[in-house]
């Protein structure tokens, strides 16, 4: 964990509800993110905590070569960001397969990966790939367990990885397993359950090998299972951890033995003082994430008995002993529950170092489509 002041002299250029980042917690996540791979050439981050092209290029200058993303405006902000080994990690149908095929055009020196987990999506990206000229590597999104996405290990998904060989077009990129049901608290227990997901994914592997397919990578977890997945020595293993760059309050209570702070967090000021013991902030679910109770979208840690009892879109209502000691214009610091979606909500992030207001990192990914 890092120690940090979170500071901010002068608030008077930040609009609120304002998405600040504080720049040398964010290094130090990103410092402890490498020391948990270990090895460079294994990590393999998602973009989409923060969707930011200044923080891919922070990446890049760390010698983090390999990323992940969700989402063709975030496939091309990285590749925009100068990344030329980007995984899409997200089964490609619709109109996404024609965007497949753009992509591989317009960023012709990009390695482009690609998820899937049934036949019918793959063919139709094989006729299409033909077609243009193109080809691209496809991992196959293998269940873990969390029934999200994904082909349970077996012999259909062996005849769908054999059919990436044999399709045109097509080119056998590996496995792709995402575990995002492991969210043991107790290390030992999520240790235990994540090694049963990589036993799977293992064992799999070595049926396709012994099958005489190619398998040259696993990309492997997420936020909870990175220092697990972490641990493992295998040459084909490339290890995606998500929310880590920024962090969040949520996964830092639900993991308690990650070494991460929140980084990103939401300055928003007092509007309205409607009852002795309530506070009602500017900092409504257009601001933060919704996908958490309201208890648990945001907590003030200056004012660590803030109730939250009411949220709409623009207001946030909060119960405190303590609301006499403010009065509208006064300012708090939220540590959001989920940073993912909040980040996304805004247009821009204002950079802090040393207490100051330094930069404006623009989301420049929050969007779906940028111009592919």
């Amino acid at each position: 964990m890092t120690a940090c002041s979170f500071k901010i002299k002068d608030t008077s250029s930040i609009v609120s509800p304002g998405l600040v980042v504080f720049r040398d917690v964010m290094d130090a996540n990103l410092k402890e993110m490498l020391r948990e791979a270990g090895d460079l050439s294994r990590l393999r981050p998602h973009c989409k905590t923060h969707k930011m092209a200044s923080v891919t290029k922070i990446q890049l200058d760390l010698g983090i070569t390999k990323h992940k993303c969700a989402t063709f405006a975030e496939a091309e902000m990285l590749a925009s960001a100068g990344v030329k080994d980007i995984l899409l990690g997200y089964n490609l149908v619709g109109p996404n397969i024609q965007r497949a095929v753009e992509f591989v055009q317009q960023y012709n020196d990009v390695q482009f990966i690609a998820t899937a987990d049934h036949e019918s999506p793959v063919r139709s990206l094989s006729a299409a790939m033909q077609a243009s000229g193109q080809s691209i590597e496809l991992l196959i999104d293998l269940d873990s367990g969390q029934h999200r996405t994904g082909i349970a290990p077996g012999d259909a998904a062996h005849q769908l990885y054999r059919l990436f060989e044999e399709l045109p077009g097509i080119v056998p990129g590996g496995i792709h397993l995402y575990d995002g049901q492991n969210h043991q608290t107790e290390l030992e227990e999520r240790r235990q359950a994540v090694m049963a997901c990589w036993q799977l994914a293992s064992d799999f592997r070595d049926t396709l090998e012994a099958d005489g397919l190619s398998v040259p990578r696993i990309v492997a977890g997420g936020t909870g299972s990175f220092p697990v997945y972490a641990s493992i020595s295998d040459p084909a293993l490339e290890l995606s951890p998500g929310t880590n760059t920024f962090f969040d309050n949520n996964y830092g209570l639900m993991f308690p033995d990650l070494q991460y702070t929140p980084a990103a967090r939401i300055l928003t000021r007092v509007i309205s003082r409607p009852t002795e013991d309530t506070l009602t902030v500017d900092l409504g679910y257009k601001a933060c994430a919704s996908d958490p109770d309201v208890k648990k979208r945001v907590v003030f840690p200056d004012l660590p008995d803030a109730d939250p009892i009411l949220q709409n879109e623009e207001h946030l209502v909060l119960r405190t002993q303590h609301a006499g000691d403010y009065i509208p214009g006064d300012e708090l610091l939220a540590v959001p529950g989920h940073i993912c979606p909040t980040s996304a909500l805004h247009k821009s992030a204002y950079v802090i170092e040393n207490e100051e207001v330094t930069d404006n990192w623009v989301v420049s990914s929050r969007d779906r489509w940028l111009t592919i």
